[in-house]
Parts: C-alpha cells; structure tokens; sequence
C-alpha cells in the first residue's frame, strides 16, 4: 500500500509543508512504508494528484491543509474504492475534523492515521462538483467569498474573519435574493436569505445551521432561510449559527429533500466545503458514490452529531 501526502504549501499562516514531510519520513523509517509527498501548485491541483494516486490502486491519500485542500482530494477521490483518505489539518478553518469531536486533535500527526481504521462517507453533488460537508447559496455563501478577502489580514483569526466578511454583507449588500425554489419537485418563489444542503455539520468557522446532520446516513438536511430585514438578521444570527432554527420556524423550512434546485435571475454564488464559485442556478442531492476516509483509532464523524429533530416543512410560498 502506498500513503501518499498531498500538501498544499499556501494553507494556513505559515507553510508547514516541511513538518508534513518529516512526519513522512518517520512513517518510511518506523513502520517501512511505502511514502511519497507531493505539493500543489494552483487550484484544483490536488484533485488532480489524488485522481492520479488513485489510478495504481491501494493507496491512503492524506490531504495536508484546510478545507479546500480535503475538498479538492474527495473530489479526486470519490468513488474509487481501492483509495481512502485522510486529513492532515494546516489550514486556518479545518471545519470538516469539527465533525470529528474530540478525536480531532489527532488527525494533526500521521502516526495516529496510517493504519487506522476505514468507512464510506457520503457526499454532497452539487453544481458538478462534490462537496464533503456543506453546500450552500445566499448569504452564506457571499459572506464565504468575502472570508477570502479578508482572511490574509494577521489581526483575524478563521473566525475573525468569518464574522468581519458577515458584518460587511449585513451593512452594505442585500440580504436576500428573489429565487424560485424546487425541493424534490415541488416548486414555489419568493425572497430569500440563503440555503444551505448539509452532509456535515460545520462552515464558517464552526457554525451549525443542522446540528443533527450526519455525514453516513444517505440522508442530506437541508435548510432554507427566508428574506428578513437587517435588525432580525442581527437578532437571529447567533440561533441560526448555532443551529438553533427551531427558534424562528416562521423564517426557516428543514427538509431531507433528495433535489434541490435554484434559480435565480441574477448570478448565484455557490460555497462548497468554504471554496467559493459562480453558477446560473444551484443544484445539489446526494451524490451516487461515496468517499472512502480514515482516521485515528475510535473516529465518529457523527461525534458531535445532535439527536435527529425530526422533519419541519414550515411553508415558504
């Protein structure tokens, strides 16, 4: 078997790239295995690695960075059944290993990983792409943009700049959009804030819009917020961040719907596991393969997983 580091030198505050190796090397020199590194060099590179990794068969893939980096080596990834991953986290978010409660601090050294034990995780397919946790539009997914702008400044930490990128869109930008709205073939419009398809359960930062999301069940939560003024945006902000839409059933609709479309008149922008794009519409459902993933003895990607809340269909036409 080959294990196989893929780093991304640009992740985080500083490049770890050379601690990432040097935990390889231990590896080759304590347990004789089979160990290479390779580093991206642009966007999607690391997609392109694993792709290429998973062509020779039995190999573990780890993902050096944050969460673009593990989104990109899913998205190489998936649905090859002789390769797994993992993730090595040297970004500045890492809101995937959230998932993992307290194991996480372990996914931080490789010796806790090579051999550790393997299960399938399901996925998002959203707008062509795949998408490990959460999948989302509106102003979720503006305020992800605006995180990359402000997330090189040393004063703002991945929070820091999650909050500073949604006091920019409260202030100055239109919090909702005028979109027509398809959950499993039933259609209605109006004006809306954001929607957010969940497989797992944290973004920005470490908000949960659905707590109870679970990233194996073949089930994806998804959550529509209706248009709301910019005083209840404040008032309801810290609720929705901390998955608490229970609160405002008048504003929120939770579903397990299978489809998701939208539509809109105006450019959608689409954040799939924090990295930002533009679409003509969104679309997302459960993808119909799933990515094999490895971890630290006793990992749960459902750790932090509440207890199933049932299904609300508050109704938004």
């Amino acid at each position: 078997m080959k294990h196989i580091f893929i780093i991304n030198p640009r992740a985080g505050k500083r490049d770890q790239t050379s601690r990432v190796m040097q935990m390889a090397d231990g590896l080759r020199k304590a347990f004789g295995l089979d160990c290479s590194c390779l580093l991206t060099q642009r966007p999607g590179h690391a997609r392109e690695l694993a792709r290429r990794a998973a062509e020779d068969g039995d190999v573990r893939v780890y993902a050096c960075g944050g969460d673009g980096t593990a989104s990109e080596v899913a998205n190489g990834l998936a649905g090859c059944a002789d390769a797994a991953m993992s993730c090595i986290p040297i970004g500045t978010g890492n809101d995937f290993l959230k998932n993992f409660g307290d194991c996480a601090p372990l996914f931080s050294q490789a010796e806790n990983l090579w051999d550790g034990p393997q299960a399938p995780l399901d996925l998002i397919e959203c707008c062509g792409r795949y998408c490990l946790t959460i999948a989302c539009t509106g102003i979720d997914a503006r305020v992800a943009a605006d995180v990359h702008r402000y997330g090189g400044s040393p004063l703002l930490s991945g929070r820091g700049s999650y909050l500073a990128a949604v006091a920019a869109n409260f202030l100055f930008r239109d919090i909702g959009q005028q979109w027509t709205v398809s959950l499993d073939g039933e259609t209605f419009s109006g004006e809306y804030a954001l929607a957010a398809v969940c497989n797992g359960r944290y973004y920005g930062g470490g908000s949960t819009p659905v707590p109870e999301a679970r990233m194996d069940d073949e089930v994806l939560n998804t959550i529509l917020i209706r248009n709301v003024s910019r005083p209840t945006f404040a008032r309801l902000f810290s609720d929705y961040s901390a998955g608490r839409y229970w609160k405002f059933p008048q504003l929120a609709r939770v579903s397990s719907a299978r489809s998701v479309r939208i539509r809109s008149d105006r450019e959608l922008t689409v954040c799939l596991d924090g990295e930002t794009f533009s679409a003509h519409e969104f679309t997302a459902g459960l993808a119909p393969c799933k990515i094999n993933f490895f971890g630290p003895a006793g990992w749960d990607c459902n750790r932090t997983a509440a207890p199933s809340a049932g299904e609300s269909f508050t109704k938004t036409s």
